[in-house]
């Protein structure tokens, strides 16, 4: 499935909660877009999420249905890192 970047910005600072995450992440789920991981920037007004969904509309609807922001959304294909070059 493809993998996305997602760039949201907040107008206060983010708080979340275990039950805002579940809610969350159930939404997603009937959306069929995955959750792997966010990015907080320090003021806490700003995440870098790493998804994978079908397609950046997908993405866009569990953005809204969530009332999430969704900025910039930005396909991302193969990993690298350090350890592939030891």
């Amino acid at each position: 499935m493809p993998r996305y970047i997602i760039e949201r910005n907040f107008a206060e600072q983010l708080q979340l909660s275990k039950e805002g995450v579940e809610e969350i992440n159930l939404i997603n789920d009937e959306e069929g877009v995955k959750w792997i991981f966010s990015f907080l920037s320090a003021d806490r007004k700003k995440t870098y999420c790493l998804y994978e969904a079908p397609n950046p509309e997908a993405i866009r609807a569990a953005a809204r249905r969530n009332n999430v922001p969704a900025d910039v959304i930005i396909e991302v294909g193969g990993e690298i890192g350090p350890n592939m070059f030891a």
